[in-house]
């Protein structure tokens, strides 16, 4: 029997699995960590820290496994949107941390691009609008904030090609992570644009040559990698790509026309295309399989598992506490205090921009706001309005397709652990829900490519794999009360977007 070891980087942690060919599960591993935020809206991270985690969490799942190096057939590498990419020198070692997706910094580079070569045109060429979100901004933001950094700068690297340089030694990027730069990436070519490049100043030579399907191989382990793994020198490792899409594959999303939604510290709701679709809100990017014909266009909200962890931090210490000493989980004692609370919290609405927004805001001044507050309402009450927030951000991502959906949706991540969140996301979208009954969505997706990248099974070979618990239905009553309050959640924005630039102004200045 052989074996396959699928690796997700992610914002929060890193988890590592390994299956075998069959799709069995043997094991899994998440090694965690903090994402730096020095000030408001930027939030980077070193690229070494994910390399120890990826480490770790894979020789864990080895040895855990007990199998034997030489029958692991590969590994796939899957990431988080790694933003800028990281910067290296001339020696490859990191410049500064990366900038990540969730970084809201590069306002003023947007802006440039906008007056200098427009949104029109950026569109035309990559299919993605212009965003402090997307990397090219992050890379010009680098340019003109820090020449020292610059200057050192030669190659910029996502976070799943970075580790598989440190394994292989070799230089390569997939489709999914080159096309979610943006506004460098030609949509059509499937390659760089090197009219954007010049028109930016930014050297097609700090971009990866070599752009490859996310199956494939990139290179095989070194000895000093395989070592540190716990595997065999010469180990096949596969490109993996950005962990949403990876997670929409492990969803057994094979073909088109499916709509899944991967909400973890973000949230990236998704349908995979072959046609072009209306929608000009959205991000889009070649998808991880045939990456030539199939493109993934997605709505991303910025935070959506992060407001439930920056709650359950700042207001759950209770809830905390008893877990440390042996109690339940806190999230599951949280969603016991908020089940008695009815559908819409009782007029609460939140608007969960706590880090800008992106699809379909797009709004970097964007920003959090809880309306509704009375005497009456309890801690129980805002907490269900949270969970409550990330739902409404689902249903509107939905509309801004253009596109019809169908009636089931699928969901992963955080919101598929906890049956009160899956029952208000079915209620507030019409949608049946349905969840994979193991967390391990990305993890699978590298596990698929992997295979199919080392000639072990095909893609059909894979389907049924994933495993789905019963399916949640949407409550009529609940549902027609979710209605009334999403078309108020929508023109709260709007009539508080003008306040919200008025606010980050008067900040700037009491600083």
């Amino acid at each position: 029997m052989k074996y396959l070891i699928g690796i997700d980087i992610g914002t929060s942690g890193t988890k590592a699995i390994i299956m075998d060919t069959g799709g069995k599960l043997l094991a899994s591993n998440l090694q965690t960590y903090d994402v730096l935020t020095p000030k408001a809206l930027w939030a980077e991270q070193w690229p070494d820290v994910w390399l120890g985690a990826a480490e770790a969490s894979i020789r864990a799942v080895v040895t855990k496994s007990g199998c034997k190096p030489e029958a692991v057939a590969g590994i796939c590498v899957s990431g988080l949107y790694g933003g800028s990419g990281i910067p290296l020198d001339a020696d490859m070692k990191p410049v500064r941390p990366c900038l990540i997706w969730m970084d809201r910094r590069a306002s003023a580079q947007e802006r440039w691009v906008l007056e200098h070569i427009g949104a029109g045109r950026i569109r035309a060429i990559t299919h993605n609008g212009t965003d402090p979100y997307y990397g090219y901004t992050k890379i010009l933001w680098i340019r003109d904030n820090e020449p020292e950094n610059w200057a050192k700068t030669k190659l910029f690297l996502p976070p799943n090609a970075y580790i598989i340089y440190r394994w292989t030694g070799e230089i390569a990027v997939d489709y999914s992570s080159a096309g979610n730069i943006g506004g460098i990436f030609d949509a059509a070519k499937r390659g760089w644009s090197e009219e954007l490049l010049a028109a930016m100043d930014i050297p097609l030579s700090m971009m990866p040559q070599r752009i490859v399907e996310s199956s494939g191989i990139v290179g095989v382990l070194n000895k000093k990698a395989a070592q540190t793994l716990g595997l065999k020198e010469g180990t096949p490792v596969c490109a993996g790509g950005v962990d949403c899409v990876v997670a929409t594959l492990g969803l057994g999303v094979f073909e088109p026309g499916v709509y899944a939604a991967a909400i973890g510290t973000s949230m990236c709701a998704a349908l995979v295309h072959d046609k072009p679709i209306p929608a000009e809100g959205l991000i889009e990017m070649p998808y991880v399989k045939d990456a030539k014909t199939l493109s993934y266009s997605f709505g991303g909200a910025a935070t959506a598992g992060a407001l439930i962890k920056w709650f359950r931090d700042n207001f759950g210490q209770p809830e905390k506490a008893a877990e440390k000493t042996g109690g339940p989980d806190a999230y599951a004692a949280l969603d016991k205090t908020a089940k008695s609370v009815a559908a819409g919290s009782e007029g609460l609405i939140l608007l969960p921009y706590f880090m800008g927004e992106r699809s379909p805001v797009w709004d970097t001044g964007a920003r959090g706001a809880l309306i509704g507050m009375s005497l009456s309402h309890t801690r129980a009450h805002i907490y269900r309005a949270f969970l409550e927030a990330v739902a409404y951000s689902l249903r509107h991502s939905m509309e801004s397709t253009g596109t019809t959906i169908g009636e089931t949706i699928l969901v992963a991540g955080g919101a598929a652990k906890s049956p009160l969140w899956r029952q208000i996301i079915a209620d507030v979208t019409g949608r049946k829900i349905l969840c994979p009954r193991d967390d391990v969505e990305a993890n699978l997706g590298d596990v698929i490519l992997a295979g199919v990248g080392t000639g072990c099974f095909t893609y059909d070979d894979a389907r049924g794999w994933q495993v789905f618990d019963a399916p949640v239905t949407p409550n009529p009553v609940s549902q027609k009360v979710y209605d009334r309050l999403f078309e108020i959640y929508k023109s709260v924005y709007t009539d508080l977007k003008n306040d919200f630039i008025r606010l980050s102004a008067a900040g700037k200045d009491a600083n």
